[in-house]
């Protein structure tokens, strides 16, 4: 009778019920206590030194050199590894020597967790070390780590394929630590982010996820059934329109770090699920968040690194401020040599099709602008850039543009040759808003399964009178893959959302 598990999963399995037999609980309820970890050890002790003379530190075993009566350990917390010095007479002073004999030597595995106390020394060989006086097991591991060999103290490890790191990224954060550093740059991101805002008195909020309608963005939405109110809901594509209902009710700065869905496709530049934080302020414009944008990401930049320039791949990167500006018609003639200003519908889809730049018919003329500035514009604008004034039927939720018929006050900020963050100066004319609103139904009907719904209570918030208002998005994972050097957005997400694993 096969069990499914593997040869080593076997041997792990029985030695687990070895330990039970020896009075051993593989899984103790009770707390350790850590006083100190690894690299704080790593960083403060010198020879001579009288520090972590009663060190109390758990990890997990991650290399074992058995040698008779003594052995030497290699463990690994959060913070990174160190070794230590286990000696037999220590952890056993008494006549019964089975917790070294057999248990340590036998029924400890790599990947095991353990908690030791002891006192810290350097050995001959000038490597800081932990002299074990107590050893205890706190957690059986019954899975061996994906670990072929180690050499010259380097560990070695099989766990290489993206795809398994994504699925199973508790693994990946074990055998590959160096992850780790790229989800703490992120919290720093988010971290200085926040500061940032609220040393400016904005309110951070939140609202709903479960919308009864999806806005805020040109996306198709995932869509699920309340039961109790026998109703149809969608996850959020965007939080912009409940944003600015706070805008109405009399806040003057609204931010919200969000959860965002968009039931679209997948590449290493979009995730259905990501997050975004968006701002609101009132009495502002355009032109006034572009300077904020600039600011708050060279201060991120600075508390991340030290310093505006970050290595992208083989790009140098600088934040610091002011950052180039181009309008949407400005960047495509100067990367096409076309003026595609004033053009028709019909005009721009030659000037596509001569541009060999992919359509589809429910693209009206919005979408085209949209789809050549993608092609032939986006890719090649690698330092941090504005693109400004885009063409009215690109942005239904933008105001106006003040002297430029045609286009609104929005602007999106490239960097890396992908959007960083979109805003607008907001909309904030009702019966404008309502045109634009059924302009966008009429596209829908035309097949576009991304255009925007009407919602009647968000215009009924803006006949209560809402400010002048700037509004903006910034694509948290974007910004992190950039500060972090990371090619992909499944590697600054901790679980990616993958296909279904299939199984031999």
């Amino acid at each position: 009778m096969t069990t499914g598990f593997s040869e080593q999963e076997t041997i792990r399995r029985n030695s687990l019920q070895e330990l039970i037999k020896a009075g051993i609980n593989p899984y103790p309820p009770d707390t350790f206590e850590v006083n100190v970890k690894a690299a704080e050890i790593r960083k403060n002790f010198t020879a001579n030194c009288s520090l972590y003379q009663q060190a109390s530190m758990a990890g997990r075993i991650m290399s074992r050199r058995i040698m008779g009566a003594a052995s030497f350990v290699e463990i690994q917390d959060e913070s990174g590894r160190i070794q230590l010095y286990v000696k037999r007479d220590d952890i056993c002073p008494g006549e019964d020597k089975t917790l070294y004999n057999t248990v340590f030597k036998k029924l400890l595995d790599i990947g095991d967790i353990i908690g030791v106390t002891g006192f810290v020394f350097i050995t001959q060989m000038g490597e800081i070390t932990i002299h074990v006086k107590s050893l205890r097991l706190l957690s059986k591991s019954l899975r061996p780590l994906p670990i072929v060999k180690e050499k010259e103290n380097t560990v070695y490890d099989a766990f290489t394929d993206p795809e398994q790191r994504y699925r199973q990224r508790y693994v990946d954060l074990i055998v590959n630590p160096e992850v780790r550093e790229v989800f703490i740059q992120r919290n720093l991101l988010i971290n200085s982010m926040r500061q940032y805002l609220a040393s400016k008195s904005y309110l951070e909020v939140e609202t709903p996820i479960l919308q009864p309608l999806y806005g805020g963005a040109a996306a198709r939405p995932f869509k699920t059934h309340h039961n109790s109110l026998d109703m149809t809901l969608y996850l959020r594509i965007a939080n912009e329109l409940y944003l600015k209902r706070l805008v109405v009710g009399g806040y003057d700065g609204v931010f919200e770090f969000s959860k965002d869905f968009r039931n679209e496709g997948m590449d290493r530049f979009h995730n259905p699920e990501f997050t975004q934080m968006e701002l609101y302020v009132a009495y502002k414009d355009y032109e006034w968040m572009m300077k904020l944008v600039e600011e708050m990401v060279e201060k991120i930049a600075l508390d991340l690194h030290g310093t505006t320039e970050i290595k992208v791949g083989e790009n140098l990167i600088d934040f610091k401020r002011p950052w180039k500006r181009f309008t949407m018609f400005e960047v495509i003639q100067h990367f096409t040599g076309i003026d595609i200003e004033g053009k028709t519908e019909e005009e721009l889809v030659a000037i596509a099709k001569k541009l060999e730049v992919p359509l589809d018919t429910t693209m009206a003329k919005g979408k085209i602008i949209d789809q050549i500035f993608g092609e032939k514009c986006e890719p090649f604008l690698i330092q941090p850039t504005f693109i400004t004034d885009y063409p009215i039927e690109m942005s239904p939720l933008a105001k106006k543009h003040r002297t430029k018929d045609g286009l609104v006050e929005r602007f999106e900020a490239i960097c890396n040759g992908k959007e960083l963050c979109n805003a607008f100066s907001e909309l904030n004319d009702p019966i404008d808003q309502r045109e634009r609103f059924e302009l966008q139904l009429e596209l829908g009907k035309r097949g576009d399964d991304e255009s925007m719904v009407l919602d009647e209570d968000f215009l009924r918030a803006l006949e209560f009178g809402m400010p002048p208002t700037a509004g903006l998005g910034i694509g948290i994972d974007r910004l992190t893959m950039i500060m972090t050097n990371s090619s992909s957005i499944q590697d600054v997400l901790f679980f990616p959302q993958m296909r279904p694993e299939t199984r031999g």
